[in-house]
């Protein structure tokens, strides 16, 4: 439910605009504020300090819950932001009701067992719950072998899903139990299946190859570890891992997510243009533009059907939520984007598939990751969407 203090910071919106703004590379470099961030929000703000639009933080991170990351950016940007407002890669699991009652090994760092308590799942165990179950698993780091004299849990269930929330800190011991599970079918206490008929799901929050922090280059991300995960399964299966859900940036269950928060700070009303910020080709640009894209298709779907109905073809349309007329990418020079890099498309581009995303699920569109607008900064961004609204 959304508080007093938030729901009147957004009575005094009407706007038919949104905006989404991505975190790392946009408003942080790591704990520290990116300058052009500050004077942006002071833009984006009027005499009250309530927002002028619905605005929507949409970060790949998940190593937290909702109102921590909340309160970090609260405390950072010097405005009021809501955990309503925010969404992480593994937000949109608690709408994958499917899932909830079925026991669900979890990978990443930070809280992730009660991360995944709080998305509705009831039925959680850990990576290093697993380790302590079965000590003989683990035996890459000979430092780090388990005290066989410990005893292990009595019961143990079978586990019947697993949920990647981030890149994990010890990357062997993920990589080895996550394939004990795979090719045993959820009971990693016995020899691998062979041959393996099926395999259990797999869902993956944050597939972003790199992100960037306080570096001069961008860091590993979660989409790093992914295709470590894969090609180990490739290799002994001669199979390609299949993901039962992607989740996160560039995925569209993440912005259709996002717009229906944005559509309750404005009171449901349909938002007509959605500006989605970003400093990653790969994942905020190509997402935004594959959502734009999506919403095209919606309203060129919902228009047919409108025609038949009036020209007596059907005789009931499903009322539907109200979707977005567009989304514009806006591209900004602070993080993963390179400025000094041609744009895919240009002349000079040595752009490449393979710098996109490794995995199957994605296919490349090299039409999706040019941005409407590139700008220098969040605080450009904020002008050019306010002089697009003409505020």
């Amino acid at each position: 439910m959304w508080s007093r203090s938030i729901l009147q910071t957004f009575r005094s919106s009407s706007r038919q605009a949104g905006v989404l703004f991505d975190v790392d590379g946009v408003l942080l470099r790591g704990p520290s504020v990116i300058p052009a961030a500050r004077r942006a929000f002071r833009k984006l703000l009027d005499r009250n300090n309530n927002f002028l639009f619905p605005v929507v933080f949409v970060t790949n991170a998940g190593s937290c819950q909702r109102h921590t990351k909340a309160q970090q950016l609260s405390h950072l940007l010097g405005v009021q932001v809501s955990p309503e407002q925010v969404v992480l890669s593994h937000s949109p699991l608690q709408t994958l009701g499917d899932f909830h009652d079925k026991c669900v090994l979890v990978s990443g760092q930070g809280p992730v067992t009660d991360i995944a308590k709080t998305l509705g799942f009831r039925k959680v165990l850990s990576v290093q719950q697993l380790r302590d179950q079965h000590p003989l698993l683990d035996m890459v780091d000979h430092n780090r072998r388990p005290d066989l004299s410990l005893s292990p849990l009595k019961t143990f269930p079978k586990i019947e899903a697993i949920i990647l929330f981030g890149e994990p800190i010890r990357w062997e011991t993920n990589l080895q139990l996550l394939i004990d599970v795979l090719l045993t079918n959820g009971s990693p206490g016995r020899a691998y299946d062979v041959p393996l008929l099926a395999q259990l799901p797999v869902l993956a929050c944050n597939v972003d190859l790199t992100w960037m922090a306080e570096a001069p280059s961008p860091r590993f991300g979660h989409g790093v570890f992914l295709l470590c995960l894969e090609s180990v399964y490739r290799k002994l299966t001669g199979r390609e891992l299949q993901y039962e859900a992607l989740l996160g940036k560039p995925n569209l269950l993440t912005y259709q997510y996002a717009e229906k928060l944005l559509r309750l700070q404005n009171h449901n009303h349909k938002i007509s243009t959605i500006y989605a910020i970003g400093d990653n080709l790969m994942t905020d640009i190509y997402g935004a533009n594959l959502y734009n894209r999506y919403l095209g298709e919606q309203h060129a779907a919902m228009t047919t059907q409108t025609k038949l109905v009036a020209q007596g073809a059907g005789s009931h349309v499903t009322e539907e939520a109200p979707v977005s007329a567009e989304c514009r990418s806006i591209l900004v020079c602070t993080g993963v984007y390179n400025p000094h890099s041609p744009l895919p498309g240009d002349s000079s581009s040595v752009f490449t598939e393979t710098l996109v995303q490794g995995h199957g699920d994605l296919q490349l569109d090299q039409h999706l990751v040019k941005p409407h607008h590139l700008v220098e900064d969040v605080e450009a961004a904020v002008d050019l969407l306010l002089q697009r609204e003409s505020i």
